[in-house]
């Protein structure tokens, strides 16, 4: 096998183990849902691109044409994970999940429990 395939693959399997194993300590570590959910969607998903991306690499430099299942698996994840996190942040607001004390603009939490949209602190009802 070519040296510089090798390399290649070596680097991205080495980034997207790194990237993997930051976003699994975030997801333990992290202290409410709202942060654990960064973790997973950010880390996670940018971690497994790489490793696909090496599995691609590789798998094209073997077989001698391009490997499309892994490019679609990477899509489909770049596309998923932030639907998933989206619809885990609001069934977190809807089961009234704490966050954090120092989060700002907590204020915007109870509207967006409402489905009402939001206003400024400093505005007036009527």
């Amino acid at each position: 096998m070519n040296i510089w395939v090798e390399i290649t693959v070596c680097a991205l399997l080495l980034i997207g183990g790194f990237f993997v194993l930051v976003g699994s300590i975030g997801l333990c570590r992290l202290p409410d849902v709202y942060t654990r959910l960064h973790a997973p969607t950010k880390a996670t998903t940018v971690g497994m691109g790489g490793i696909l991306i090496a599995s691609m690499v590789l798998m094209s430099y073997e077989q001698g044409y391009v490997s499309v299942h892994e490019l679609l698996i990477t899509l489909f994840l770049l596309i998923t994970a932030p639907i998933t996190a989206h619809m885990l942040a609001k069934t977190a607001l809807h089961h009234e999940n704490r966050a954090l004390r120092r989060t700002r603009s907590q204020h915007l939490m109870a509207t967006a429990r409402e489905q009402q949209p939001p206003q400024s602190p400093d505005s007036t009802h009527e």
